[in-house]
């Protein structure tokens, strides 16, 4: 899977069968604030979206960064995966 990182518009980008598929960010500090999850309409493929994530926490890892999830569907990738509650600040509980 090959991501973008779209810094002009704060946000991880790829494409699924020509559809743009987007996680937007904020930093702040030493932390990456994951704040919207863009899919079009319909989207369903959960598989993928575990896989954007897992992605997105190699470049969280990569950067030295902690991850801030902040939408329910990236706290539940947390649960499911907890390989990477390393990642999670200090004082983030899920």
């Amino acid at each position: 899977m090959e991501i973008k990182d779209n810094t002009f518009s704060r946000q991880f980008e790829t494409t699924l069968n020509g559809h743009l598929i987007s996680v937007e960010y904020s930093f702040q500090e030493k932390k990456i604030f994951l704040t919207r999850l863009n899919v079009p309409e319909n989207f369903t493929d959960e598989d993928f979206i575990s896989d954007l994530l897992k992605n997105i926490m190699a470049i969280a890892i990569e950067r030295k960064l902690k991850v801030v999830p902040i939408l329910p569907k990236i706290v539940l990738f947390f649960k499911k995966n907890p390989v990477y509650k390393e990642l999670l600040p200090p004082g983030i509980r899920l």
